[in-house]
């Protein structure tokens, strides 16, 4: 077996990186901005994640796919920390990472997250035929981290990854 201190922080990130966010499998949780750092010590090493939200149900199975990532790679004593500060927020999403939510048909978050949306009133493009003749359905979707909309063109449904 490989020992953790023959690998570099870079080495780790990169493997790391290569994870899917599970409830939004054409992001990684790099791209997503939840990997934050890799620490090595020793013979172990500590990886630091941040939650889209406090109580996201998908950080368990990011810890899961980390450990075993890394495990494959021959490295055992592996330690996840979650940390909740600072919060997370969408500006650590990486603008490959929102174009990417767009064509997965996911309506990327707008703005920075310092913004407020719903005192702007702005409105959302349809990820799919790109109408603002959009309407908010249920400020939640799937997930917390979404809301659900209708295109009034295309009539489709779709999901917007709101800022925060």
């Amino acid at each position: 077996m490989i020992e953790t201190q023959k690998h570099t922080k870079d080495e780790l990130f990169s493997i790391l990186a290569n994870i899917p966010d599970p409830e939004i499998p054409v992001l990684s949780i790099k791209e997503m901005g939840i990997l934050k750092d890799v620490i090595l010590q020793d013979n172990s090493c500590e990886i630091i994640i941040t939650p889209t939200y406090s109580g996201c149900p998908a950080m368990g199975i990011i810890e899961e796919d980390i450990k075993k990532i890394l495990f494959e790679y021959g490295i055992l004593n592996v330690k996840v920390k979650l940390v909740l500060s600072p919060a997370w927020t969408t500006d650590w999403m990486t603008d490959e990472a929102k174009e990417k939510l767009r064509v997965y048909g996911i309506a990327p978050p707008l703005h920075s997250s310092c913004s407020n949306f719903f005192a702007e009133k702005q409105s959302i493009s349809c990820p799919k035929c790109g109408s603002q003749n959009t309407l908010m359905v249920s400020h939640f979707g799937s997930t917390a981290c979404k809301a659900m909309y209708k295109c009034n063109n295309c009539e489709e449904p779709f999901e917007y990854f709101k800022c925060h």
